[in-house]
């Protein structure tokens, strides 16, 4: 066989050991089949639920941010629109099914993202990002002042009503966990079309180079736009997941600036432009807080109050995040993707 053939043999058996499709089929097995029946309330309660729904809204803000280049400090207000619109569908419309509930709860947010998203038809850069900071901070004075959003209760803090779908009851830890995995699991699952598709191609034209774009007949006000409502759309969805599957109560302050940040971190630890970066970042943000509270505690925990203790994690964090974006500027994916490569290689040297 002559080394030509021999480099397509290779090729073609690296191709088959890639993880992507047999790794994303084990952790769906795992996910669906597996933790439902051997994880505690805990795991669910603390970590699965609330990284499935950060997850989701990193996959939102990736599609603005990483696929279209737009930058955006307002996401938990996108958030905050979806928790309090499907509360009020939820109330108003008692009848209405959750599902549907969802998706015009949705539709709210994307209207909303829209409405803040003309600012960008002229700015860009650091002038748009503080333009979405503004949506931030004028969301959440809405639902502090307005009384109807909460039904006029007088903390500003409602229950949400017990999650149900099709008449079959998930109040559960496990039956929460279980529906937000369906829904990020299909979002994911349109995400990857969107991208995948001609407008996902236009999005990355934007990014890459907007007078370019407009040059070869892309309707770049139009992308914009479009990039905007879907992602308000799908980090509003994210807003009641993280609402009725993880807080199971509405309040403005659940939906604070640094939730915005939070997400945005995700997106840049996880790396840009890549739906596998959502879901990695979010891994991170939620679980390595809660290693570093238990170390703290049991290395500090007698020194200090939980004040310090809490104040000393942010700092930890905050230092390894940017230890991390210096050494990897690309993200997490980056660096599963370079770990790959040296495997593959390894074995192609070696086959």
């Amino acid at each position: 066989m002559t080394d030509l053939a021999l480099e397509k043999a290779g090729t073609a058996t690296v191709r088959r050991l890639s993880p992507a499709p047999f790794g994303i089929g084990v952790l769906l097995i795992v996910a669906y089949g597996v933790l439902p029946l051997v994880a505690s309330e805990y795991l669910f309660d603390a970590i699965l639920t609330p990284f499935l729904a950060l997850a989701l809204a990193g996959l939102g803000l990736n599609i603005l941010t990483g696929y279209a280049g737009q930058v955006s400090l307002g996401s938990s207000a996108f958030m905050a629109v979806g928790a309090y619109a499907a509360y009020n569908l939820a109330l108003r419309l008692p009848g209405l099914p959750f599902l549907l509930d969802i998706l015009l709860a949705g539709l709210v947010a994307a209207a909303v993202g829209l409405l803040f998203g003309l600012p960008s038809l002229r700015l860009r850069g650091f002038y748009l990002a503080v333009s979405t900071l503004a949506a931030q901070f004028f969301v959440q004075w809405v639902f502090n002042k307005v009384g109807w959003f909460s039904n006029n209760s007088p903390s500003g803090i409602v229950t949400v009503p017990p999650l149900s779908v099709a008449g079959m009851p998930l109040d559960s830890s496990a039956g929460r966990y279980l529906f937000a995995l369906g829904v990020v699991t299909a979002v994911t699952l349109a995400v990857w079309r969107l991208v995948e598709s001609p407008t996902g191609r236009a999005l990355v034209a934007l990014r890459d180079h907007e007078t370019a774009a407009r040059v070869i007949g892309i309707p770049v006000l139009r992308v914009k736009l479009l990039a905007f409502a879907v992602s308000s759309f799908i980090i509003g969805v994210a807003g009641v997941l993280w609402a009725f599957a993880y807080l199971r109560t509405v309040e403005p302050a659940g939906f604070n600036l640094d939730r915005s940040f939070q997400i945005l971190f995700i997106v840049i630890i996880g790396g840009l432009a890549s739906l596998r970066g959502a879901f990695l970042g979010a891994a991170l943000i939620v679980v390595f807080p809660l290693l570093l509270a238990r170390l703290g505690e049991a290395l500090l925990g007698g020194l200090f109050d939980s004040g310090v203790l809490e104040m000393s994690q942010r700092i930890v964090l905050g230092l390894l995040i940017v230890t991390f974006l210096i050494a990897e500027p690309a993200g997490l994916t980056a660096l599963l993707d370079r770990l790959w490569n040296r495997i593959a290689g390894r074995f192609r040297r070696t086959g």
